[in-house]
């Protein structure tokens, strides 16, 4: 789903209200319309386990208004579960969330009670997975017996996801309902093959359609519980007994944490933003039922908890130095779903990385059951140079082998269809009005915009992207090298080499030293200062004479607020410190440009952008969002929020993993049989390790402190070196 904002006026030229005219009639990634805000009283809890999530209020309740629900394969399937005692709702005291997939909401019954102390107090354990266990039990603290009714209302709307994350869902939206002993059964009157089963453990003293009652009694320092279990049903069978990857979600989460490393700093804000990172990508962590051996990794929570190409290749990338699996499993299954064919209504094209898959209208939840949406410019480079990084750190050769074939088509794709006029750049534009107006990772419909803050237009060749195409062949010709393909490797290597002399001439702004974050239709620069070319440092492919200049234009008041890089100039008449892509601030962005200012030499530079965004992330107790506004540190002491930002969100999450390693300088190259490992660390960080990085069957353990440096683990086949491994920036590493 296009993560977009309002949308006054398209490419199109629609209008805002001829747009969501037209919207029942169009697909769900080219909704421009505001999001749900997540950062509310009455959202403030979210559960996710795979594809299944839960937003619910402080009490545990969910109510049918705004985006609250229980939510599988992009449909939802509650979107009311409300608990009362005596016809009364509960009052929250707190949330307990011990993981991920469950957590306890803590309560108390005021009733008519007019005293400080109550002694009635509720508490409900939910876990989801396949669907939602609540156990909700009720305490009496009092001298006297308690006598209540507790009532659970239950009801669904079976809504889209987008409608509700938009806030279009059709009132005239109906289930029917019947009561089947002491289970509760809703159905959609539409026709789908879905279906919600909810019961209880205690049979109630009375359930009609939509409704449990219990009448209970309570003696003093006693209680009273029940379970209740919500199971969704697809195609006339409860999801619970579809086939495929049977683990707990505690035993999934132990086994992470068993296999991934240990990391420790004497730094606060780096020791838990790094804890939480590990904790968040355990969680977006998919199991495909049909492949519960290959998992990949979900773009964000609530609303993208799904694989997009974009999203997932680089949120592996950056979480290689702890789990190698992750880049496989993207990589493999991305394969699997790789363009064969050309189709305006989805952009698919032959060879091509698709940008997301949804499931609205799935018969199972298997990944293959999703519908495809291909409108992404960079995914299909960003699949070439993750392949080849992951040959360096030691994935095996025979998966290496296994998806070359699919790096080819890529490379095709990028010099054929990629490449609409043959110039040599990488360029997109929209075969549909139902697809995205902007295809990179600036994806909104004002995303790209000039210096004078025009919006920008399709065709549009981005400067990352071009990046990423130069990594793309530098990458695949180091693949050719190591599988004595001696033309391929010849062959990329010029396209590179050209490609990286036309890009240094042809996007370089002089007057702002800087590059332009585009070439619109014409080839004329979109001359605006984004933080895109942070993207081109990390992809290697700027002339060293020029990053000296682009690494301080990125460090100027305009551009870093402190916390971290703004996606666009404020000095841009189209900037605002609120907008999704023009001003604020993203985590992944940073790092990435934050690892480019690193790969050059540009090591303070980079120590400022790397401690600024980890003192974001531990301002939320170690977590970083998808976004933040884009107001300077200097004006207020804490990051401010983007009411609709995921979190969690994956590449949010692995941003701090990207830091350590450049932190660490740790490269890998298996097949040279070398490891450079060359730690700087800013002042302000004392002490740094990471025990346990997984490199081939290797497990290697680093330690750095001041001036110290001790690693072990290293295998006979692998060389340990220090230093920097390349003063030439064009090897694509990092």
């Amino acid at each position: 789903m296009v993560k977009g904002t309002p949308n006054p006026a398209d490419a199109t030229g629609m209008t805002e209200l001829d747009a969501a005219a037209a919207w029942d009639q169009s697909s769900p990634w080219n909704f421009e319309g505001e999001s749900a805000p997540l950062t509310t009283t009455t959202s403030s809890s979210t559960l996710i386990e795979g594809r299944t999530f839960c937003i619910a209020g402080s009490t545990g309740d969910m109510t049918s208004a705004g985006a609250q629900g229980l939510f599988f394969l992009d449909t939802r399937y509650v979107n009311q579960f409300q608990l009362l005692l005596d016809g009364e709702p509960v009052e929250s005291l707190g949330i307990d969330q011990s993981a991920a997939f469950e957590a306890s909401f803590v309560g108390r019954h005021v009733g008519s009670s007019t005293a400080a102390d109550v002694p009635t107090v509720v508490i409900r354990k939910r876990a989801i997975g396949k669907g939602m266990t609540e156990r909700i039990e009720v305490r009496n603290y009092g001298n006297e017996t308690l006598r209540t009714v507790v009532t659970l209302l239950v009801d669904t709307d079976f809504a889209n996801l987008f409608a509700v994350k938009e806030g279009r869902v059709s009132p005239d939206l109906e289930a029917r309902r019947r009561v089947d002993g002491d289970a509760l059964w809703f159905e959609p009157d539409d026709g789908r093959s879905l279906g919600l089963k909810v019961s209880s453990d205690g049979p109630a003293d009375f359930v009609n359609p939509g409704r449990f009652d219990w009448t209970v009694a309570v003696e003093p320092g006693g209680s009273w519980s029940t379970s209740v279990v919500a199971e969704p049903w697809l195609n006339g069978a409860p999801i619970t007994s579809s086939p495929g990857h049977q683990v707990d979600p505690r035993t999934r989460i132990e086994i992470w944490n068993d296999k991934i490393p240990e990391i420790a700093s004497d730094h606060h804000a780096t020791e838990v933003c790094v804890k939480k990172a590990l904790s968040d990508l355990a969680s977006l962590r998919i199991f495909d039922p049909a492949h519960p051996e290959v998992p990949v990794v979900a773009a964000g929570a609530p609303w993208f908890m799904t694989l997009f190409g974009r999203d997932s290749l680089i949120a592996s990338w950056m979480a290689l130095i702890v789990d190698p699996d992750l880049a496989v499993g993207v990589l493999r299954t991305l394969a699997r779903m790789q363009g064969t064919t050309v189709n305006p209504a989805t952009d698919e094209e032959p060879g091509k990385i698709m940008h997301e898959i949804r499931f609205s209208n799935a018969d199972s939840a298997s990944l293959d059951a999703g519908e495809l949406y291909y409108g992404t410019a960079d995914a299909t480079p960003l699949f070439v140079m993750l392949l080849a990084e992951a040959q360096r750190w030691g994935v095996g050769d025979d998966i290496i082998e296994e998806l070359l074939p699919n790096a080819d088509r890529a490379l095709a794709w990028m010099e054929d269809h990629g490449d609409h006029d043959g110039d040599g750049y990488i360029e997109y534009q929209r075969s549909t009005e139902t697809g995205l107006a902007n295809q990179g990772w600036k994806d909104s419909w004002d995303g790209i915009r000039y210096g004078d803050g025009r919006v920008a237009e399709a065709p549009i060749a981005l400067c990352e992207v071009q990046a990423y195409a130069y990594g793309a062949y530098r990458g695949r010709a180091r693949l050719a090298d190591v599988f004595g393909d001696r033309e391929t490797s010849e062959r990329c290597e010029a396209k590179a080499r050209d490609l990286r002399e036309a890009f240094n001439r042809d996007f370089w702004l002089e007057e702002e030293g800087c590059f332009a974050v585009g070439l619109d239709a014409d080839k004329a620069p979109i001359d605006s200062v984004t933080s895109n070319v942070g993207h081109a440092l990390w992809a290697g492919i700027v002339d060293a004479d020029k990053a000296d200049r682009v690494a301080r234009r990125l460090l100027e008041p305009d551009m870093f607020t402190g916390w971290g890089i703004r996606t666009l100039s404020s000095n841009n008449p189209g900037y605002n410190p609120t907008g999704y892509h023009v001003g604020s601030v993203w985590p992944h962005d940073t790092a990435l440009v934050a690892a480019g200012l690193a790969r050059y030499g540009h090591h303070e530079e980079a120590h400022r952008i790397m401690l600024g965004l980890m003192d974001a992330g531990a301002v939320s107790g170690g977590r970083l969002p998808e976004l933040m506004a884009g107001f300077d540190r200097d004006e207020f002491g804490a990051p401010m929020a983007y009411p609709a930002s995921c979190s969690p969100q994956a590449w949010a999450a692995a941003a701090p993993l990207l830091l350590m390693r450049w932190l660490l300088r740790f490269d890998p190259w298996v097949d040279q049989g070398r490891l450079w490992v060359d730690p700087l660390l800013p002042a302000e960080i004392g002490r740094l390790s990471i025990s346990g990085i997984r490199i081939g069957e290797a497990r290697i353990d680093v330690q750095t402190e001041g001036d110290g440096l001790q690693v072990d683990g290293v295998p006979d086949n692998l060389e340990l070196r220090h230093g920097l491994r390349l003063p030439d920036p064009r090897e694509a590493w990092g």
